[in-house]
């Protein structure tokens, strides 16, 4: 016989999703509002998505967010995986302490601290390099790069720290390579953690407004800075379209993920069952 949970726990949780989830699915009606007027219904109507994709500066910066997102986070994995290998693999090494400080403090570091930081970087910079004195998509790719780093880094040592180093070890004693072990064995093991890891730093760089904002130049913006500005003086529904695209991408792009991570840990888990035989 199963156990209920408590009424009121479960009473939490149904107001705690019904407070996260709600105002997106009436924002995503609102979106085929037929009135100018966000708040009042006027009707169905898809004419605001006809406005969204005529609208450039939308568009513009989209793509430019997309881009930043997708290299940041490509890099970031890159970079974050040589980090927690170096974490998991040795033990002691000079700098440790330092890299484990690096590493943790993007996640507790305040935004607004860390754009400064790296706007009076950047800013020192633009008299020794040429292209710092042009802040735009390279410095933006830079900043964003720095803190997602840490969300890599994080996951993927969590995921190596679990994984059997004998299966890399046996593999070398079959005559394997350091590197060949390590791609054939390893990597296939921790590629749920690196494929999580790089849908959370492109959520977390395409999110991003604070950091962005110190460090892009005149006449850059990312889609947040633009949303942003729009909303100051007032929530247009073309923005409600924008979001509501938003929410489907990325929806699909979970179940996508969800997917292809659950069946790569169910085949993981039958090569163990087979190896054990």
């Amino acid at each position: 016989m199963s156990e209920r949970p408590p009424l009121a726990l479960f009473t939490f949780l149904c107001f705690g999703i019904a407070f996260l989830y709600v105002p997106i699915v009436v924002l995503m009606v609102y979106s085929f509002n037929a009135s100018a007027l966000v708040e009042i219904w006027g009707g169905f109507s898809t004419k605001w998505y006809g406005q969204l994709i005529h609208n450039s500066a939308i568009l513009d910066a989209a793509l430019l967010s997309l881009e930043i997102g997708v290299i940041a986070s490509t890099g970031a994995v890159v970079l974050g995986t040589l980090a927690a290998i170096a974490l998991v693999r040795f033990p002691v090494f000079r700098g440790r302490l330092l890299l484990t400080g690096m590493v943790n403090a993007p996640l507790v570091m305040p935004e607004i601290i860390t754009g400064i930081t790296q706007l009076l970087l950047f800013v020192s910079l633009a008299g020794m390099f040429t292209w710092a004195a042009h802040r735009g998509m390279t410095t933006i790719v830079i900043a964003h790069l720095a803190f997602c780093m840490s969300y890599v880094t994080i996951t993927v040592q969590s995921r190596l720290q679990s994984a059997d180093r004998a299966l890399e070890e046996a593999a070398m004693d079959l005559g394997s390579g350091p590197v060949r072990a390590f791609v054939e064995i390893t990597l296939p093991i921790i590629a749920p953690a690196l494929a999580s890891s790089w849908l959370l730093s492109f959520t977390v760089s395409i999110d991003d407004l604070v950091i962005s904002q110190f460090v892009a130049g005149p006449g850059v913006s990312t889609l947040p800075m633009v949303v942003y500005s729009k909303v100051k003086l007032g929530v247009s529904p073309d923005v409600n379209a924008l979001a509501t695209i938003v929410v489907a991408i990325v929806g699909v792009a979970v179940c996508i993920a969800g997917w292809w991570m659950r069946r790569t840990e169910h085949q993981r888990v039958l090569d163990l069952q087979m190896a054990e035989r």
